[in-house]
């Protein structure tokens, strides 16, 4: 088998088999085969694409390119959530002790923050104390004992996913719907879950702009789900602007405690129970849907989500008391308001541009390498549809950072006003369910 016959073999838009595909991961996981052979077939298979078959192996070739997470010792269905990546998007803050809540057990694997998308493992440590690395037993004994629990990724999860991911940023081969749809279901797949709820989002802080991409690549992921005997479940959820009203790090875990205090904002509210009543169902606690969300609903106003995430912060280290004090979290020195140049309504907000602002305070990463100030980053006090009066706030900058001028011109010019109110608002949260 010749590499470069492969290369041929999809630039014609043939299909390649299990063997095939198999030979290409490893061959260059390995360093058998070299970087331009690789950019070559993934441009090839950017053109070309790839049917549902080889999406599937090429996720499983991933998936075998390094460990795979054990949890047959964890009781129960096993469930997990993904996001494809937001601005303001701290649902999984929300829904593991949420989920957790109803029995079902919850083993997280996160990642960090990477340019404008924040990471859930960065948010928990604004938190003193916590602990996002855990030892294999003390993770299932606490999944066990607890119903959950969260963790940054292995190192050695799909490495050649990693290798590969590293050469799709530089080939112009990153925005490819099977490419995107086995890296993501890979790491899914490696870290040991039953069940799978994919939170796919759409608009301009989202990777996906337009609602047939997100569809396309939700259907994608859940067939290779399906096709790897994993019950899998996409909702498409809104990143047209900023969810709900916090980006950083520290400020992001207010919010999610909002949530959980049955004080959160609407969008954020509905994304959270919708995402945790799929896991909840998928998990085998309940029959249908609507019994989920109702039962859920009731945790949050009961107090118990609430108590959970605090026994989570507890059982990893950190101190269970910034819930109740949320001040305790990171502080910035300096908050800068961006004002309204103009009156009238906001007709959009690009959420991506909020994202890079953040970045530029602290809140984010350029690259894996830089450090991050937990106590940086945004609070959105006006939303789409709002009407504004001339030197109105519309956000709030939190840095350490003497320098902050590119920060507050991207945050400005993410805001569009206009005189007239705009014609179509989109207030649905969640767009689609894909099954």
């Amino acid at each position: 088998m010749r590499i470069v016959d492969l290369i041929q073999k999809k630039k014609q838009g043939e299909e390649l088999t299990w063997d095939e595909i198999n030979y290409i991961v490893q061959g260059y996981t390995k360093g058998e085969i070299p970087d331009y052979q690789i950019s070559a077939f993934l441009m090839a298979v950017y053109f070309k694409g790839m049917s549902k078959e080889e999406t599937a192996n090429l996720t499983l070739a991933f998936v075998n390119s390094g460990d795979v997470v054990d949890l047959s010792a964890i009781d129960g269905i096993k469930v997990d959530k993904h996001s494809t990546g937001g601005v303001g998007d701290k649902i999984s803050l929300i829904v593991i002790p949420l989920v957790a809540s109803v029995g079902v057990p919850v083993a997280k694997m996160s990642g960090r923050g990477l340019g404008h998308t924040g990471g859930t493992i960065d948010k928990l440590e604004s938190i003193e104390g916590f602990k996002t690395t855990l030892d294999r037993n003390e993770f299932i004994s606490n999944v066990n004992t607890y119903k959950m629990a969260i963790v940054g990724q292995s190192a050695n999860l799909t490495p050649a996913d990693k290798k590969i991911y590293a050469l799709r940023d530089v080939t112009a081969t990153v925005d490819s719907i099977p490419l995107i749809a086995s890296s993501v279901m890979s790491k899914k797949i490696a870290s040991g879950a039953d069940a799978i709820v994919l939170d796919v989002k759409v608009g301009s802080g989202a990777f996906m702009k337009s609602l047939d991409e997100a569809r396309e690549l939700a259907e994608t992921m859940v067939a290779i789900g399906k096709s790897l005997n994993r019950k899998t479940i996409a909702v498409i959820t809104n990143m047209s602007q900023p969810l709900g009203h916090e980006v950083g790090n520290a400020n992001e875990v207010k919010e999610a405690i909002d949530v959980l205090s049955n004080k959160g904002s609407a969008d954020e509210t509905a994304v959270a129970l919708t995402v945790a009543s799929y896991m909840a169902v998928l998990g085998g606690a309940f029959a249908d849907y609507d019994s989920a969300y109702s039962a859920l609903k009731q945790k949050i106003t009961s107090g118990q989500a609430l108590n959970n995430l605090k026994e989570l912060i507890k059982i990893q280290g950190g101190n269970p008391d910034i819930v109740d004090n949320p001040d305790m979290l990171p502080q910035a020195e300096y908050h800068i308001e961006v004002k309204s140049p103009n009156e009238g309504y906001v007709q959009s907000i690009n959420a991506e541009n909020i994202g890079i602002s953040a970045m530029l305070l602290g809140a984010g990463r350029k690259t894996k390498e830089d450090s991050i100030d937990f106590s940086a980053g945004i609070t959105m006090l006006k939303k789409v549809g709002d009407q504004v009066n001339k030197d109105d706030t519309l956000c709030v900058l939190h840095t350490n950072l003497q320098e902050h001028d590119a920060a507050e011109r991207v945050a400005l010019k993410a805001f569009a006003i206009n005189e007239s109110k705009p014609q179509t608002v989109i207030e649905e949260t969640v767009l689609a369910v894909i099954s």
